[in-house]
């Protein structure tokens, strides 16, 4: 939702409720209360009187849908919206078969979805995406990074996979599961 203030006569309604907290516009506290709320005519946006709790001046807000989509560039420069999807698909494909849960797949696709929604501009490049999207994967199944890297990273010669290969065996995390107990 995005809000902003729009200043109006004061409502005196006695309905009081407590609401996520907005920046009052005369004093900049950043709590207060809702003291009315209603639907447009249209139903399209929600006006609230909000009362802060501070200086106690009352202020507007309307709450609309925030109906411009988040984007992302792809190399060749198109912009394109930001597909939740498209990112879940890529990294079932590339973890099929794997003992990857789907919950670490969802909590990466939520990484990529707040990395994009957090972007001042609504739009990333895919090339940042993709390499938030790879970190995190080689994280959880270095099959699956190898697999994911593959497409993305568009490998032209068999030397280029070569190379990441390595870098991947060079930067291997110690297996655990061969090391002898620690007694106590």
């Amino acid at each position: 939702m995005h809000c902003r203030p729009c200043y109006v006569r004061p409502c005196y309604n006695r309905a009081f409720t407590v609401a996520s907290a907005m920046k009052c516009p005369f004093c900049g506290f950043a709590n207060d209360k809702v003291v009315d709320s209603r639907e447009s005519k249209e139903a399209d946006s929600i006006r609230r009187r909000r009362e802060c709790l501070k200086c106690g001046k009352r202020f507007t807000t309307y709450e609309r849908i925030d109906e411009i989509p988040y984007m992302v560039v792809k190399k060749d420069g198109r912009r394109e919206k930001f597909d939740r999807q498209k990112v879940l698909n890529g990294l079932l494909r590339a973890c099929e078969k794997r003992p990857v849960p789907i919950g670490k797949l969802e909590q990466i696709v939520n990484e990529a979805e707040s990395f994009v929604i957090e972007s001042a501009e609504r739009e990333r490049k895919t090339s940042e995406l993709g390499e938030l999207i790879m970190n995190r994967l080689r994280r959880y199944d270095k099959v699956a990074y190898v697999r994911f890297a593959s497409v993305y990273l568009d490998f032209k010669d068999v030397q280029e996979f070569m190379v990441e290969l390595k870098d991947l065996l060079k930067t291997k995390e110690p297996d655990v599961r061969n090391k002898p107990a620690v007694k106590s």
